[in-house]
C-alpha cells in the first residue's frame, strides 16, 4: 500500500487549506485509482452557513474530494507527474446520505483512461462502508 500524509499530498495537488478536501490518502496506484479519507470536523469553514442548524457537508465539496482523489491518482503517473489536472466536467452525480460532523468520508477514485490532455474516472465517496455519492469525473490537464 502506498499512503501519503498532508505535507505529501500538498506535493502533488496545488489544493491548500481550507480547500484540501484530503486528511490523508490511503493507498493509489498511479494512472489506475486512489483512496484517500477525510476526517469532517464540526468545525469545518463550509459549515457555518450550510446550514446553520442541521450541519450537512455540501455536496459540491464531495464531488470535489472525489476529484482531488483522482487528482493523486492522475498526477503521480509519471507522464503527467508536475501537471495540474482541472476538474473539467462532472457527469451522473448522485448522493445517497448527507455527511455530517463526525464522519470519517472515505474516497475512491478509479482512472478509467488518460489520453493527451484528458483523464477520465469515477469517485464513489462512503461512510462506515455505506456510498453516500457517486459520480464521473473528467480531468483537464494542463501544464502549471
Amino acid at each position: 500500500m502506498m499512503k501519503l500524509r498532508v505535507e505529501e499530498i500538498k506535493e502533488i495537488l496545488p489544493h491548500r487549506e481550507p480547500f484540501l478536501m484530503l486528511d490523508r490518502v490511503e493507498d493509489y496506484v498511479p494512472g489506475e485509482y486512489a483512496k484517500a479519507v477525510k476526517s469532517v470536523s464540526a468545525n469545518e469553514w463550509f459549515f457555518l452557513g450550510h446550514f446553520a442548524e442541521t450541519k450537512v457537508m455540501p455536496g459540491v465539496l464531495i464531488v470535489e474530494a472525489l476529484a482531488q482523489t483522482g487528482g493523486i491518482a492522475l498526477l503521480t503517473l509519471d507522464a503527467v507527474r508536475g501537471k495540474l489536472a482541472f476538474l473539467g466536467r462532472i457527469r451522473n452525480a448522485r448522493f445517497f446520505a448527507p455527511v455530517v460532523p463526525g464522519d470519517l468520508l472515505e474516497l475512491e477514485t478509479k482512472i478509467d483512461a488518460v489520453n493527451g490532455g484528458f483523464g477520465t474516472g469515477a469517485g464513489i465517496a462512503s461512510v462506515a462502508g455505506r456510498k453516500v455519492a457517486e459520480c464521473e469525473l473528467v480531468f483537464a490537464i494542463q501544464d502549471a
